[in-house]
């Protein structure tokens, strides 16, 4: 079944069935102090007015339905309001919920209050900090009318959250001070809102979002992956349809008007921002990157963690920091968030102390200095100087698990890794005229070992967690950087719309492919193909190693278990790495031994 938005064709099926766990029905409750949503979930500590269903009439005569949270003042005290936005399903009514996770991610049951929409703020805890919480069900998502939309300025994020944002200024119970908050698809839907600028958005808090739905995530590298997001919108329950985006990938698997409008206007962002970013997501490291640095707003934060990004999420101090900059915006406090520094660099220790929130003025700072290092297929070696002899390595790329050709630096002093990276390889194949090459980042320890690290501390695990005990999925445990590039799409040039401050910010490691034809290999031809690593932060004592891993399968975990092995293999036979002389294949990465201390 096909829609026009747009007056363009959008492929669309029906939206899953969903089961209600609080009855549909517009009303309003009292939930006095103490009450709990289930038996071990965190009591309110505060009594709470609970408007249930509220219809909001957006511009196209479309109604979502809302539950609004907000304390018993705000009948004669207008407040603040705090909007997280996604399909996901209001007030812990959707198939999303931390208890689907062994420990809940290291979050306590009594953390959290069961009222908070997945990956959005709880209730419990922002409504006693003085904030409206308003959960709102997106475009065709449970009870709210219309057909699910993913991502773009039209519908589902960017002007349905524009409508939202004005409605919700103009309640009694508000003091006209919309903010943006959440987490994932929460993060990403602010960059597409914050883009159409509503009037009455004072701040924005990205908490990791993907930015180009198509580079970043579901055809990254122009290698088609929808496995998860077949799983995601499965999930998605709705009276109507939904917007079928996998299908889209097999419709237009090259760039085109259709992708343009899930890549957010960065640049048209202009309220103050707090982002935050990790290493260790699958999808968001990129896109929250560029959200912080390509956004046009002069009042802006990023800090940079080291756990998983729910476990950050509802982290007290990580509640408190927000608070500081809701605050100093959305009420005008004088707390001195403006003091606060504008980034907050943490780099990953994997098997040694990380250093968490270095302050630091640029992204990677000044100290990081970029430099080539080349790859000599000979030994297996990475070399800071250029290899003069021709030479090449292959590995068997429809071979899963192991095989691959690894290029090994060892540090012979303290050194930290930051920033996005880049590897330029020439290439072959015998057997095909394509090739989906994967490349990754690994550290080594002194004896040769390749590390992971655990992204949820093992304090917040139940006693005697063992690292064999970690499931083996990339939740949990973060290997390192990693790219991919389909050889058919290698062509490179200046990204669209950016200025050359803006190129400058992403660095000369960020390669952007267009992705909009496609250009066959002829067997044994060798070709270029540069590919961007997404932005990394490790550190390296004296002895240990840096290893590029080149192989025809993706190296880092799957986001959950079912989904192993599910992107598809288009290689076929070997790969071929070319090195030395005219073939200068080398890694782009910048490092600094400017020792600071660690901590956790």
């Amino acid at each position: 079944m096909s829609h026009f938005v747009a007056n363009r064709k959008v492929k669309f099926v029906k939206a899953g069935d969903f089961v209600e766990k609080y009855a549909f029905t517009t009303e309003k409750r009292i939930l006095e102090k103490g009450w709990t949503q289930a038996a071990g979930t965190r009591p309110l500590p505060i009594d709470l007015i609970w408007e249930k269903d509220v219809p909001i009439k957006l511009r196209d005569g479309v109604i979502l339905y809302g539950d609004v949270f907000r304390a018993l003042e705000s009948d004669n005290s207008p407040q603040p309001a705090l909007l997280p936005w996604s399909p996901y399903g209001k007030t812990g009514s959707g198939h999303f919920l931390l208890n689907m996770f062994p420990s809940r991610v290291g979050i306590p049951l009594a953390a959290t209050s069961g009222l908070e929409k997945f990956e959005g703020p709880d209730p419990a805890e922002w409504c006693k900090r003085g904030y409206v919480v308003v959960n709102v069900d997106a475009r065709g998502a449970f009870n709210s009318q219309g057909d699910i939309q993913v991502f773009g300025t039209q519908a589902g994020e960017g002007r349905d959250g524009y409508d939202t944002i004005e409605w919700i200024a103009a309640q009694p119970w508000c003091n006209g001070s919309v903010a943006l908050a959440g987490n994932s698809w929460l993060g990403a839907a602010q960059w597409f809102i914050a883009a159409e600028n509503p009037p009455h958005l004072k701040a924005i808090a990205p908490w990791e979002g993907l930015g180009d739905f198509y580079r970043e995530s579901i055809c990254r590298g122009g290698i088609p992956d929808r496995a998860f997001w077949n799983e995601v919108f499965s999930t998605f329950g709705g009276k109507n349809q939904r917007e079928d985006v996998c299908a889209m990938v097999d419709e237009h698997p090259l760039w085109n008007w259709y992708w343009e409008d899930k890549k957010p206007k960065l640049g048209r962002i202009n309220v103050p921002m707090y982002a935050t970013a990790s290493y260790s997501t699958g999808l968001h490291t990129e896109g929250s990157f560029r959200g912080y640095l390509l956004s046009s707003s002069s009042e802006k934060w990023l800090r940079i963690h080291t756990t998983q990004e729910w476990h950050d999420l509802y982290q007290s101090d990580s509640n408190d920091d927000l608070q500081r900059f809701f605050d100093h915006f959305m009420i005008s406090a004088n707390n001195g968030w403006e003091n606060t520094p504008r980034i907050r660099l943490s780099l990953l220790g994997y098997n040694r102390p990380n250093v968490v929130n270095r302050p630091v003025t640029t992204y990677p700072p000044p100290e990081f200095k970029y430099q080539n290092f080349y790859l000599d297929t000979a030994t297996n070696h990475l070399s800071t100087r250029p290899i003069e002899s021709v030479c090449s390595t292959s590995y068997d790329a429809e071979a899963r698990g192991g095989n691959f050709s690894r290029f090994e630096f060892k540090f012979d002093k303290y050194t930290e890794l930051s920033g996005f990276s880049k590897v330029r390889l020439f290439m072959s194949t015998p057997d095909h005229n394509d090739m989906d090459v994967f490349v990754l980042l690994r550290k080594l320890d002194s004896k040769g070992n390749a590390l992971e690290y655990f992204n949820i501390p093992f304090k917040d695990l139940p006693q005697d967690t063992q690292p064999e005990d970690i499931p083996k999925e990339n939740i949990w445990r973060y290997v390192g950087p990693n790219g991919r590039l389909r050889a058919s799409h290698r062509a490179t040039l200046p990204e669209p719309g950016l200025s050359s401050d803006q190129r400058k910010l992403l660095s000369d490691a960020y390669v952007w492919h267009p992705h909009d034809e496609v250009e066959k290999l002829s067997k044994n031809d060798i070709v270029e193909l540069q590919i961007s690593l997404w932005p990394g932060g490790m550190i390296f004592d004296k002895d240990e190693s840096m290893a590029l891993e080149v192989s025809g399968f993706c190296g880092i975990r799957p986001e959950f278990e079912k989904l192993r092995d599910s992107l598809t293999n288009y290689n076929v036979g070997r790969h071929i790495i070319h090195s030395g002389g005219q073939y200068p294949s080398s890694f782009l990465v910048a490092t600094s031994n400017h020792q600071k201390e660690s901590s956790d």
